[in-house]
């Protein structure tokens, strides 16, 4: 690549998983090029990309720096930015017991938050015939890993080492889409799950991911 930014990210404008790759590579004061697939053409799909990632889904980085790796999976790609470039450990930890807290979190959000959110998400605009029950079925899920994490953040400011990490970052653009939309008009989740908003909202009002949401809010006007 010669834009001679550290880091090539493949993404889609919408996408949260690959904004939520932004909001930590940003944090970090990391550079990178990011590319727009466009879906409607299956650009995803096509062997250009699927040489890098098999599975044909966004995100996917290229670090240059480190002999062109590259990696995909959006939490995997969290903890390779932190364990290799947060020198500062700014969104992660150090003790043992808390680095695996944060796994834990990543592994929580990565098999409960993103595909219960995300299937939300799709009966309620993209799937071709309206289920309501299974619409029904993602939105009360949506609410469930909601409550999960109220029960914690009620009781702590942030989800692992008394700081945010990338186990809170993590969390941050699909629950942009349930507050925006899936939710939206469902449940007060304000009112329901005041912890899990506060935090949210402290999450949200960072430079780096309000720089993000700026971002994003433009390439999709």
């Amino acid at each position: 690549m010669s834009h001679g930014k550290q880091f090539t990210l493949y993404t889609h404008a919408g996408g949260p998983n690959g904004w939520k790759v932004v909001n930590v590579l940003e944090e970090l004061g990391l550079t990178y090029e990011p590319i727009y697939l466009d879906f409607g053409k299956n650009e995803q799909k096509a062997p250009e990309y699927t040489k890098y990632n098999p599975n044909g889904r966004i995100p996917t980085i290229i670090d240059h720096k480190n002999g062109d790796f590259v990696l995909w999976e959006s939490d995997a790609i969290l903890l390779y930015l932190t364990d290799k470039y947060d020198t500062e450990k700014r969104l992660t930890v150090t003790d043992e017991k808390e680095k695996y807290s944060l796994i834990q979190w990543l592994f929580f959000q990565s098999s409960g938050q993103g595909p219960y959110f995300g299937q939300a998400a799709w009966f309620l605009r993209y799937h071709p015939e309206q289920v309501p029950s299974a619409t029904e079925r993602y939105r009360k899920e949506t609410l469930r890993v909601i409550s999960v994490l109220e029960s914690v953040l009620s009781k702590q400011e942030w989800l692992v080492g008394g700081k945010p990490t990338i186990a809170d970052f993590s969390f941050i653009t699909w629950t942009n889409v349930a507050l925006g939309f899936t939710l939206k008009d469902y449940a007060d989740v304000e009112k329901d799950y005041p912890a899990f908003f506060a935090w949210h909202q402290k999450l949200v009002s960072r430079d780096s991911v309000k720089k993000a949401l700026a971002t994003q809010a433009a390439l999709n006007q």
